[in-house]
């Protein structure tokens, strides 16, 4: 799964009341507003933290940490905050622009001179700046199977070098494309320069000032016995227990935090006091000047000339680290995280001096993470009640049904045809990616097999669809990401290629299977 979780929401969000609600915001509105959401949705637990005008104002878990335990969230349970680190990353490179260290247009080069994209121009001229702002020019998650699902045995050196082998979908600078693996180049340059790991720099220059006592930067940091949530799904109307993500060191940088929403109150207070923290706001992390650039629409994403909705929306656009939109007439900072059974929100109203954030540890959990949020805000705006709960509810229901339909008939199918005889010898042999790597196919319990060399879990049993296509069932359960094999034969009918995609129209865009071009090499 992602790092970064981001709907196409607001299309489905047709109806609401003329219930006024005002600016004050109390506990016992959170509270009620979460007690419908949990009853209402397979949500197993949430934590949430409210900032206005300096201070904590709502700070509070809810549910269980685990089905299997009953351990119950408190507002230090530690979540995975996934792509909500992205900022703490470009706050980190933010430090070292101010201490003179690095401008945000150097050049990648500059600090890794191994570094290559699919371009020699591309190389050359590519920025800090470009690391963070996804205008790379490669598509959507581009190389994302190197890090999802977990437990592969890349390396950094194998992402830096794999960017020459992708194509582009876009010219260089013309497009938003969501990207991980640029962010993690960008902790790679973080190292290079101070000579201190990502994961170092974020505990002891901004975790530790900022006293945030139980955050850390990668999950295998975590003492054991820790106040931990763990993942969980609720596909099919069914909860399920997940093992969490864990991709090691080499992921931080993208969407390696884990954190409670208590260390983050501090986080988000640091943001709205323009970097100041500490005793009547003495100590600096980071000043206003590059604060403000981290802030600035660099990439944009969507413009309504007339304003959109009910908020009057006229543009959308990410900068560094973080995403920039317009609420009546007010900017809004903001970022959502997911990953495997974690979804989680940040959202910052400067003008309002108001900061909000809600971790949840179940997949999609009726996307509770951005209905309650959104609600939330809605209170501080004074805008007529909306029941994004409700509706993004039923929208997740919607969106699950009409996936499970398409996968269904997909299987259906392959139940119907498993009478039909194939040569499984056209197909047996190893078939390399310049990028991915090497996968097998071979022959185990009268089926045929795909093995990924690299990426473990990225194994199973692959089924006759149709012409010289499989639907491969893998052993990693814990999205919906099977996908078709169709192979490629030459004159003689052996395989000598093999592309992909994803089964269900639901898949996650960091399952790239699209990407893939796998050639036979034996």
């Amino acid at each position: 799964m992602s790092f970064h979780k981001s709907f196409s929401i607001l299309t489905f969000l047709l109806l609401f009341t003329l219930n006024h609600w005002g600016q004050n915001v109390s506990s016992a509105q959170i509270d009620s507003l979460v007690s419908k959401t949990m009853a209402l949705n397979n949500s197993v637990g949430m934590a949430i933290a409210i900032v206005k005008d300096g201070k904590v104002v709502h700070s509070k878990g809810y549910g269980l940490k685990s089905i299997e335990t009953k351990d119950k969230v408190d507002d230090n349970t530690l979540f995975s905050i996934a792509s909500n680190s992205k900022a703490f990353t470009g706050a980190a490179l933010a430090i070292l622009v101010d201490e003179g260290k690095l401008s945000w247009d150097d050049h990648v080069v500059d600090y890794i001179p191994e570094f290559k994209m699919y371009d020699d121009y591309v190389t050359t001229n590519f920025t800090i700046t470009d690391l963070l702002t996804h205008r790379s020019g490669l598509g959507l998650g581009a190389g994302d199977l190197m890090i999802f699902p977990d437990t592969g045995d890349f390396t950094i050196d194998d992402i830096i070098k794999s960017f020459q082998y992708q194509t582009p979908t876009s010219a260089f600078r013309t497009q938003y494309d969501y990207d991980n693996l640029l962010y993690l180049v960008a902790g790679e340059v973080i190292y290079r320069v101070s000579g201190t790991s990502w994961a170092d720099f974020i505990q002891t220059r901004i975790f530790d000032p900022l006293d945030m006592k139980t955050a850390k930067p990668l999950i295998n940091r975590i003492p054991k016995n820790a106040n931990v949530a763990m993942p969980h799904n609720s596909y099919n109307n069914e909860i399920k227990e997940l093992s969490p993500y864990d991709g090691g060191d080499l992921v931080g940088a993208a969407g390696g935090i884990n954190a409670g929403v208590n260390d983050l109150t501090k986080w988000m207070l640091v943001q709205l006091n323009k970097g100041k923290y500490g005793d009547n706001l003495s100590k600096t992390l980071f000043s206003e000047a590059v604060q403000k650039q981290m802030w600035s629409p660099i990439t944009m994403t969507g413009y309504n000339i007339y304003g959109d909705g009910r908020r009057d929306n006229h543009f959308s656009a990410y900068g560094l680290g973080w995403k920039i939109s317009d609420v009546k007439g007010k900017i809004m900072v903001s970022h959502t995280g997911g990953l495997t059974g974690m979804l989680s929100r940040t959202m910052l109203i400067p003008e309002l001096n108001l900061g909000i954030v809600v971790l949840t540890n179940t997949d999609p959990g009726g996307y509770a993470f951005y209905a309650v949020p959104e609600t939330i805000l809605d209170m501080y705006l004074g805008l007529d009640k909306k029941d994004w709960v409700t509706e993004l509810s039923e929208y997740s229901k919607s969106k699950e049904k009409d996936g499970d339909a398409v996968t269904k008939a997909v299987w259906e199918t392959v139940e119907a045809n498993k009478k039909i005889k194939i040569d499984k010898n056209k197909y047996l042999g190893t078939y390399n990616d310049p990028w991915f790597g090497d996968i097998t196919i071979t022959e185990k319990n009268d089926s045929l097999w795909f093995t990924s060399k690299r990426s473990p879990k990225l194994n199973g049993p692959m089924f006759f669809y149709k012409a010289t296509t499989f639907a491969v069932k893998w052993e990693f359960t814990g999205m919906p990401c099977d996908a078709f094999a169709t192979f490629n034969l030459n004159e003689e009918g052996k395989a000598m290629q093999i592309k992909m995609k994803g089964i269900s129209p639901n898949i996650d865009f960091s399952f790239d299977f699209h990407d893939l071009n796998l050639e036979r090499i034996d």
